[in-house]
């Protein structure tokens, strides 16, 4: 597999000193924490690093699916810099969320997932690296938490996929998520089987036999000793 981590654990050392972290404990790929403190700084060391380098843009505060057309224009916007960033510094991919409902009624889920799908559509039409939309967990208020939601979102608009493992073992279909077409990479944490709990890999429920599907995976923990933790758990499997 090949094998990256999450800048959400070291994010506030340097880009070098991350770079240089990749490199010694021998990780193919970085995903960069998209967030505004992170995202607007100077990520140009990332450019030509030798590595595969994605980015997670903001989730905080972002809501493609809103149904307020003001919040949605400036959640758009954001994801277009991600894009943009992405671009200037040879990143593959933004993975981005496809939103969240603030009432869980039928007819409201329906008209967010459309407003979804516009969002996801614009950002792609406006955005030259892959837009990868990601799995959500079980919680009823996440959009994209649902097999044919996701399906319906990439059919819709030609996106690639992120399939967290976390996400996809609360909602008791990770292995149908792995099944789905155009996937760029995966994230891979571990959880109860009930809240997303983003521990590490083999210290929950997560069936370890289903990352032998993954061929790309960041693994998406906050602390970096459990991130080779659960990298030494997938070199035994």
């Amino acid at each position: 597999m090949k094998l990256g981590f999450t800048t959400l654990a070291v994010f506030m050392q340097p880009n070098s000193d991350i770079i240089n972290l990749a490199k010694t404990h021998g990780f193919e790929m970085i995903e960069i924490l998209g967030e505004d403190m992170v995202i607007n700084r100077n990520n140009s060391e990332f450019k030509d690093c030798g590595l595969d380098i994605r980015i997670h843009a903001a989730t905080v505060d972002i809501n493609l699916a809103s149904l307020n057309s003001g919040i949605r224009r400036e959640c758009i916007k954001q994801m277009i810099h991600a894009g943009n960033v992405a671009e200037n510094i040879n990143a593959k991919t933004i993975t981005i969320h496809p939103g969240i409902i603030g009432r869980n009624e039928p007819h409201l889920r329906k008209m967010a997932l459309e407003f979804a799908v516009e969002s996801i559509a614009e950002i792609i039409d406006n955005t030259n690296v892959e837009v990868s939309v990601e799995n959500m967990p079980v919680r009823g208020k996440f959009l994209g938490n649902k097999v044919e939601e996701i399906e319906m979102i990439q059919e819709q608009t030609g996106c690639s996929l992120t399939i967290d493992t976390g996400h996809g073992n609360t909602c008791g279909n990770l292995e149908e998520m792995l099944s789905l077409k155009n996937i760029s990479y995966c994230h891979l944490n571990d959880n109860d089987g009930v809240k997303d709990q983003h521990i590490t890999l083999g210290e929950g429920t997560l069936d370890l036999n289903l990352l032998k599907k993954i061929d790309t995976g960041i693994i998406e923990l906050n602390n970096f000793d459990n991130i080779l933790k659960s990298k030494e758990v997938i070199e035994n499997l």
